[in-house]
């Protein structure tokens, strides 16, 4: 079986609306995204095993995040059950380092006006977190060929220094740093949307190979970074790969990118654990998302990942739309499976 991370406690943080591009509109990352993909793995008891995930040590968090994050999230805490606080002023001015006891300076420490805080933000994210954090540590073991983490909030735009995208803490990079002290490791983030997050963490890093598949950023979040020439700097040029892509492709051309570039350079990097970022919104009818992708193309994804034969740890991002959610995870994570006895 496949363990399956997940804690309760996820579903606390429940943002009702966002601003984007000057509008109001229902927030697209909520509780239900969660909920779908719950039933749809425990509808398959001989193949999907659930745990809840113990407490990840502070350390973890504080490897990968500034500290004045964590305080910010803890200020968060404060406020009152019915109020959320939207992050609307965002200083450019570089000597303005910001107060994170203070909610009104949080726009020093996000980039959009879409990833709100309340007092349940920090426990959410900070479990979403240790799913993926407990996941790496089972793989480490190396008692499982595949683990899943279930991590909502989403994780991959969250930078060091930086929350957005609807992300808080940075659930893969936190997963890859922490696999990075056993040996070399890959992330392949397959979400729509560019990975900004995890590059940023790992652009000077020649240990950990960051690559992205995703929508044009000229066109779609985060916009200003995600482009082909975005190789790494230092000891890590070379290691961060992007591969942006047109809008309406299928799975078929899809999968072009993936088998002449992506898995290439994967192979010749040699890792010894993968990570997947996996994001959902490559499907047909996600809101946010434009790719063809359906329900059966994961599994045909999953199976191609699973031939690579490293320990890999899928990590949840992004997919939207919550009707179909849980089956295409569940088909992904189906088709890592069919080369394992499980």
């Amino acid at each position: 079986m496949i363990p399956c991370f997940f804690h309760p406690d996820q579903l606390a943080f429940k943002p009702v609306y966002e601003w984007a591009f000057g509008e109001k509109i229902d927030h697209p990352e909520t509780t239900a995204r969660a909920e779908n993909i719950l039933a749809a793995l425990k509808a398959r008891p001989e193949l999907f095993e659930m745990r809840a995930p113990k407490a990840q040590p502070l350390s973890a968090l504080r490897d990968a995040h500034n500290y004045n994050l964590l305080t910010l999230y803890n200020t968060a805490r404060q406020l009152p059950e019915d109020e959320t606080f939207y992050p609307s002023v965002f200083p450019r001015d570089p000597k303005t380092k910001g107060d994170p006891t203070t909610l009104r300076q949080a726009g020093c420490f996000c980039f959009d006006s879409g990833t709100p805080l309340n007092n349940r933000t920090f426990d959410a994210a900070a479990w979403s977190a240790a799913c993926a954090y407990e996941g790496a540590r089972l793989l480490k073991k190396g008692e499982h060929p595949v683990v899943y983490a279930l991590s909502r909030p989403p994780g991959h735009h969250a930078t060091k220094d930086h929350f957005g995208g609807y992300s808080y803490f940075n659930n893969s990079g936190i997963a890859a740093r922490y696999l990075r002290r056993a040996g070399r490791v890959a992330v392949l983030d397959i979400d729509f949307h560019h990975g900004n997050g995890t590059q940023s963490m790992f652009y000077r890093d020649d240990k950990v190979l960051t690559i992205s598949i995703h929508g044009d950023p000229g066109e779609f979040y985060p916009f200003y970074c995600g482009f082909p020439n975005e190789t790494g700097s230092g000891r890590g040029e070379g290691y961060n790969l992007n591969f942006p892509l047109p809008t309406k492709i299928t799975f078929e051309e899809w999968m072009q990118t993936l088998e002449q570039d992506a898995l290439p350079a994967i192979e010749n990097f040699a890792p010894d654990y993968l990570i997947v970022a996996a994001g959902f919104d490559t499907y047909r009818l996600d809101p946010i998302g434009d790719f063809e992708f359906f329900t059966a193309d994961y599994t045909t994804l999953g199976a191609r990942i699973a031939e690579l034969g490293y320990p890999t740890l899928v990590v949840q991002e992004g997919g939207y739309y919550t009707p179909d959610l849980g089956a295409n995870v569940a088909a992904l994570l189906e088709g890592t499976s069919r080369l394992y006895n499980f």
